[in-house]
């Protein structure tokens, strides 16, 4: 249940009847009612309001059903249309038995100023903010006035805010409509059971602008409990209230943590997956050090046969005196401060250059690509990759730089720039925005992915210039911990099978 929901079934309780117990020595809301009516013919006498052109009254039939009679017509059944059933002690009333009720109306630019002349001019939901009035226009000029503790409604655009004005005297523009009810019915009452009403009066909403009309309010049916049970109503709504906002607040933290829990979840297992933490070590493993001598024999293979260039600055990352140094140029440097987290004695470091081949992508003109199938894919960008591979929408004929199946591609420009993902098709063409980390026999290309995936926000860090991008030194200098060939597999194995886990939570 949400805090909305909680809040809501407590006003229904209310207006039921089933908030709070009834007293059998409290007024009946019968007797009530035949004194709101005189108050209100007293007043029409005074010339203070207008007298209703077709007065309803509601009572129960001798079959103990409810009967509306609407000025002189005859008494009709509204069993169908009263919600719910009420106590005995209450009474159900049209609102337009109980109130009064004031539309607003607008005004142009030029008659109303922010330098605090005349009186407030309240012009619609932008002025009411947890059920209080803000105040930023004043007007000399005033028609449509609400009083000190009439009910404000907003009825155009926004539907029902509501505030209980604390000004003597505003003027209302016309989003905004004044619900004033006299000495005998609280108005902290109507406004409770105005808030059950909201979802109704906005379903009933008519135009492109969404609104309420008066007729939609007056006409609406209000349960009148004795008057001493509004106070007792009313006061126990405010006690809650608080607690109420306290477990909206737990819920919408509830909430946020159960939206961002599952992507925490998996940052965390890729962590522990690079880290070696996620399975155990098997001492029958060959060690990460022979298959780093065989990733470099299989890239000196590739260089002697023209395939990739030759790394200017080689580097070779190993353990001297229980340290880690790094053998750059000729210089051997100390890159204890550098290393991110220990990993296990089978493992190695290495820079990610050292041990991939990347291959920055080019993009072509328009009159170079189309949509018609013709020639090789092309991904241009994010937009062009799915969480499990490539999207196809574009083609070209003039491929220059290749994409294989099994290659990583990264985002590295751009929107969802450091979006990674393995390539599913035999060959594509990669636009500027996309890098491919090649594939290699002696690594696991999905390794390599859950490797850059732990590393995203890290990646993503070194985003530089207006657009976001990501350099390939940034991505070429990561600190990279490789485990035996077949933990590596195990790992990938583990992350899939947690994922799928967390994706069906």
């Amino acid at each position: 249940m949400t805090g909305q929901q909680l809040k809501n079934s407590i006003l229904q309780m209310a207006v039921q009847g089933k908030l709070v117990p009834q007293n059998p020595n409290d007024e009946p809301a019968s007797v009530l009612l035949e004194r709101i009516r005189k108050e209100k013919e007293q007043l029409i006498k005074e010339g203070k309001i207008k007298r209703e052109k077709n007065l309803s009254y509601i009572f129960r039939g001798a079959d103990n059903l409810p009967y509306e009679k609407v000025g002189k017509n005859e008494p009709v059944c509204i069993a169908d249309e009263v919600p719910f059933e009420i106590p005995d002690t209450w009474e159900w009333v049209r609102f337009s038995a109980v109130i009064e009720l004031q539309s607003g109306q607008d005004m142009t630019p030029d008659k109303y100023n922010s330098a605090k002349q005349g009186i407030p001019y309240l012009t619609g939901a932008s002025n009411i903010e947890n059920e209080k009035v803000i105040i930023n226009r004043w007007t000399e000029y005033g028609k449509a006035f609400a009083y000190k503790g009439d009910l404000l409604i907003t009825c155009k655009g926004t539907i029902g805010t509501m505030a209980i004005l604390e000004e003597n005297q505003v003027h209302i523009a016309r989003q905004i409509m004044a619900i004033r009810s006299g000495n005998l019915i609280k108005i902290e009452y109507i406004q409770l059971v105005l808030e059950t009403l909201v979802a109704s009066l906005k379903a009933a909403a008519k135009s492109m602008i969404p609104g309420v009309s008066r007729e939609d309010i007056l006409s609406s049916l209000l349960p009148l409990p004795p008057y001493n049970e509004q106070s007792k109503i009313i006061a126990f709504f405010k006690s809650v209230t608080p607690f109420i906002d306290e477990y909206s607040k737990k819920e919408s933290q509830l909430q946020n943590l159960n939206c961002v829990f599952p992507e925490l979840l998996k940052k965390s297992i890729l962590q522990e997956a690079v880290q070696g933490k996620l399975v155990p070590q098997d001492p029958a493993d060959e060690p990460a050090s022979v298959l780093l001598k065989r990733i470099r024999s299989e890239k000196e293979q590739l260089i002697k046969a023209g395939k990739i260039k030759r790394d200017k600055h080689e580097s070779v990352i190993f353990r001297r005196d229980n340290s880690h140094y790094e053998k750059l140029d000729g210089i051997d440097r100390c890159i204890d401060d550098e290393i991110p987290f220990e990993i296990p004695d089978s493992w190695v470091w290495a820079r990610f250059g050292q041990v991939i081949f990347l291959l920055s992508g080019t993009d072509f003109n328009p009159k170079e690509y189309n949509d018609t199938q013709k020639g090789i894919p092309y991904i241009t960008g994010a937009s062009s990759l799915s969480e499990n591979g490539v999207l196809l929408n574009r083609w070209t004929e003039t491929a220059r730089v290749i994409a294989n199946y099994g290659d990583v591609l990264l985002v590295c420009k751009g929107s969802g720039y450091g979006k990674t993902v393995i390539c599913d098709i035999e060959e594509a063409h990669i636009a500027r925005q996309i890098m491919a980390i090649k594939k290699f026999i002696t690594l696991d290309m999905h390794y390599v992915r859950l490797f850059l995936q732990a590393n995203f926000d890290k990646i993503k860090s070194k985003g530089q210039g207006v657009i976001p991008g990501i350099d390939r030194n940034s991505v070429m200098n990561l600190l990279f911990p490789i485990p035996p060939l077949s933990e590596q597999r195990r790992i990938v194995e583990k992350q899939r099978e947690l994922f799928d886990k967390i994706t069906l939570i």
